[in-house]
């Protein structure tokens, strides 16, 4: 089986600046008489500038005469950052979770080595792209999973869902009760994608997971009726009032914030979010997945790493060491696993090995990662064949957006269509 990509990376303090609009540089992390390396991050609540510090010194031991500089993107849209600095002239020698297709087709990213990740991970081609890898698969995901209030739930005698009429009647419940029953970060775009990218994954990729590479080869379109009868259930969450109505206007920080403090239900979010939950409140929440039109158990995986490596660097082995040795440290790993809600996938590596300490509801992520279970492309967030046209993940969050306001699915679709074709072509 295929296995995902993606996971979300972070960053650092402000020193200098690059010749781009937005652009910031931290000072250099450890070095010595070699040769420089810039390394593009971003930061997150979940991964701080601390935790990049750190990750870096830990790495640059790979590489002890060689200084490394982090480049800090301003948004969590990395993809087109990285894009805003290869125009400049500016790539960098490394790159924090990035859209390999986007850079592929240019050769701007350097294949990594098959014997190495044939030693290193249980899944070694997770991240393969016609036939070669480019980032890493250190870690998985589940994009999305839906974390839920078992106090908001047990107050109002619901259960967890198992079908998509059980989900609408706990939507429809809440809302009478005067409770928001789906919070969403909608003022950011990948953000208010999710909830559509999770009822996508589940009925569409959950029936063919060969989809979108029908896709490509034309053999399916957005407005064939099992794409519309999907994102018609996200039209049916707008209509029943699942969402708040300013909820394009909230940021992924705030609608973190509004679910952990009770003021939503239920919020569809990357298992990422495991790591924003405090241990202490672990109990109070749970998890479980969008119902699939089959009632099947769909989890929309992604197979995740971070270090993707410029192949027009000036010091691409010592860019290869750096990237491979920030994806192997067990300290690093033991962050993201307690703090991003990352699953390891190091070969031969137990889980107690890397000491991490988790709660129920990280535990309740990692046994579907476990389980031998229907895992499909999460769609959108993947980094394989199965990842979409370059710039198109762009437009499907832009989509997602438009979905929330505009009625006309199939119409939306359509264009949507032509914006694909364009990009695939």
């Amino acid at each position: 089986m295929k296995r995902r990509t993606a996971l979300t990376a972070a960053a650092t303090g402000l020193v200098s600046c690059l010749a781009v609009t937005g652009c910031s540089t931290s000072g250099t992390s450890g070095g010595g008489g070699g040769g420089s390396l810039t390394f593009m991050t971003f930061e997150t609540p979940a991964l701080t500038a601390a935790f990049w510090d750190t990750s870096i010194k830990e790495a640059q031991k790979a590489v002890p005469d060689v200084s490394v500089k982090k480049i800090v993107s301003p948004d969590a849209d990395r993809t087109a950052y990285a894009k805003q600095l290869q125009a400049s002239g500016q790539f960098p020698d490394i790159l924090s979770s990035v859209n390999p297709k986007d850079f592929t087709a240019a050769g701007l990213l350097q294949p990594l080595d098959q014997k190495w990740l044939d030693a290193n991970f249980t899944d070694p081609d997770g991240n393969r792209i016609d036939g070669k890898s480019y980032i890493p698969p250190t870690n998985s995901q589940i994009i999305p999973m839906v974390f839920y209030n078992k106090k908001i739930f047990a107050e109002h005698h619901l259960g967890v869902p198992t079908t998509w009429e059980a989900y609408l009647n706990v939507v429809k419940t809440l809302k009478k009760a005067g409770v928001t029953p789906v919070e969403m970060a909608g003022g950011e775009p990948w953000s208010a994608a999710l909830p559509l990218a999770g009822l996508i994954s589940a009925d569409v990729l959950g029936a063919d997971p060969q989809w979108i590479q029908k896709r490509y080869k034309g053999e399916v379109k957005f407005t064939d009726p099992a794409m519309t009868g999907a994102v018609g259930k996200y039209r049916q969450l707008v209509e029943a009032g699942a969402f708040d109505k300013g909820a394009l206007s909230v940021s992924y920080a705030d609608a973190n914030k509004q679910f952990l403090d009770g003021g939503s239900a239920m919020y569809p979010m990357g298992s990422w979010f495991i790591g924003q939950i405090p241990a202490a409140d672990a109990a109070d929440f749970g998890t479980f997945l969008l119902p699939s039109s089959t009632g099947r158990t769909i989890v929309p995986f992604n197979t995740g790493g971070t270090t993707a490596i410029s192949a027009k660097s000036a010091h691409v082995a010592d860019a290869t060491k750096f990237a491979e040795a920030w994806s192997l440290s067990k300290p690093n790993l033991k962050t993201l696993i307690e703090t991003d809600g990352a699953f390891p996938m190091l070969k031969n590596v137990p889980f107690e090995d890397f000491g991490a300490k988790v709660t129920p509801v990280y535990t309740e992520g990692f046994r579907l990662v476990t389980e031998d279970n229907a895992k499909v492309s999460a769609f959108g967030q993947v980094n394989n064949d199965d990842a979409l046209p370059p710039g198109v993940v762009e437009q499907f969050n832009a989509l997602s957006q438009k979905l929330f306001t505009s009625s006309d699915v199939k119409g939306q679709l359509a264009s949507f269509d032509e914006s694909w074709d364009k990009a695939a072509q």
